[in-house]
């Protein structure tokens, strides 16, 4: 039986402020298999942007456990921790986060450069993955001259370049009208399709029914896990 790619034990997460403390995850327990398209969908203060970049590495628990692909987490260094953010996990956020001086297929490139790839493979990787996304006529265009759901498709084609098996979406139709909102998910449908594991955040009912399993998380807990049976905030029973 493979191993999950995302498991979570018992998970809090605190932060202070002066005397005062706020538990932004209270014992979370979740996992995640190989090839799932999972949505986590909670109200605002819910706690399931804390839980997103403690699965992406970009944060880590106040206690409990959290294994990626079978590896405790809290046993990589700061070197390692980049490493896994670099080339094992595609990050796509709802402000895009492309550089606007940049075109299309130099902003696809930027992880290939902290990896340390050569420029001409970069290019063919960068341009091979904008394809991909229906952007092979705009790799030399700019952000300012591409709409918004052609820029969440650059911001894809970044976050796919390095070839990760698990793919973090933090509200990425938060900005996208409903035309450019079905183009997103109808690719985030394609790379499931090819056995991509797929974990993305979003408030909008629609958008999560795309997934196979939603998640509901209130108060730092989930209250509801839709695609099993006999799941709270525990866990799996």
């Amino acid at each position: 039986m493979n191993e999950p790619i995302l498991e979570l034990a018992e998970v809090t997460k605190e932060y202070r402020t002066g005397p005062v403390a706020v538990e932004a995850l209270r014992g979370v327990s979740l996992v995640i298999d190989q090839g799932e398209y999972v949505a986590i969908m909670g109200p605002s203060g819910s706690g399931k942007s804390t839980l997103m970049h403690i699965l992406g590495c970009l944060d880590v628990p106040t206690s409990g456990r959290y294994a990626l692909a079978g590896e405790d987490v809290s046993t990589m260094d700061e070197s390692r921790l980049a490493e896994v953010r670099n080339r094992r996990i595609g990050f796509v956020f709802q402000q895009f986060n492309l550089l606007a001086t940049l075109t299309a297929w130099r902003n696809v490139e930027l992880p290939l450069v902290y990896a340390g790839v050569a420029r001409a493979e970069r290019r063919e990787r960068a341009e091979s993955i904008l394809g991909y996304v229906g952007l092979g006529d705009r790799v030399d265009h700019r952000p300012g001259e591409l709409s918004g759901g052609q820029q969440q498709r650059v911001a894809v084609a970044r976050a796919l370049v390095t070839d990760p098996s698990l793919v973090l979406a933090d509200e990425p139709t938060g900005n996208l009208d409903s035309s450019s909102t079905a183009e997103v998910l109808a690719l985030f449908a394609e790379l499931h399709a090819e056995g991509r594991t797929i974990v993305l955040i979003t408030h909008e009912p629609e958008v999560a029914r795309q997934a196979q399993r939603v998640i509901h998380i209130l108060d730092g807990r989930i209250v509801e896990d839709a695609g099993l049976t006999g799941v709270t905030s525990a866990g799996r029973r």
